[in-house]
């Protein structure tokens, strides 16, 4: 955490398929999630992503960590990708949704250093999770919330953790197969 905050740890960006990285972090999660239901919606035509596939994965890991750990078992989880903005403020906003809400006094300091949702928990740690996670999209210029989905009657019916990438960026020309995909290569970012 104090080297991720202190711009010490130098992230291994490369052009990604933000599905990769996703379908990567599902199939390190695979036991932890056996019995709940995950629904993926990660388009393919989402723009290619300059970003530290470790860092990301294990983001994405530990994001699904915390809704196994947090939740009901075989309550679903629900992970989603859209694309938004134009030109240099593009970015790709990636939901986790899952289903207990966050008591809604929390949802401003949660991403903080030693927070926890529930003073009195249950469950092991000392509240150091999600502000690991803040750093790791910070470090790659992006943006990390959480906020409670309602049904229509206004009741809390589930968290939604959010978190934006930057996507203005487009690989330069000679690293695109005629697949569309990144070519295999490591750049000096």
């Amino acid at each position: 955490m104090a080297r991720l905050q202190a711009g010490a740890i130098r992230l291994n960006r490369q052009w990604s398929m933000l599905e990769e990285t996703v379908g990567a972090a599902l199939a390190t999660m695979q036991r932890t999630l056996a019995g709940r239901p995950v629904k993926v919606r990660v388009l393919s035509n989402l723009p290619l992503l300059r970003l530290d596939a470790v860092l990301m994965e294990r983001l994405f890991a530990n994001l699904l960590e915390n809704a196994a750990k947090y939740t009901p078992p075989a309550t679903p989880i629900d992970i989603s990708a859209i694309e938004e903005g134009e030109g240099n403020t593009r970015a790709v906003r990636v939901f986790i949704d899952d289903g207990l809400g966050v008591p809604t006094n929390a949802q401003s300091r949660l991403f903080d250093k030693f927070t926890r949702g529930e003073k009195e928990s249950a469950q092991p740690g000392i509240g150091l999770g999600l502000a690991i996670y803040r750093a790791i999209v910070e470090a790659h210029s992006g943006q990390i919330g959480v906020a409670n989905r309602e049904d229509e009657n206004g009741r809390i019916v589930g968290a939604r953790f959010w978190f934006t990438l930057p996507a203005a960026e487009t690989p330069p020309a000679d690293l695109l197969h005629e697949d569309n995909t990144a070519a295999e290569g490591n750049d000096d970012a």
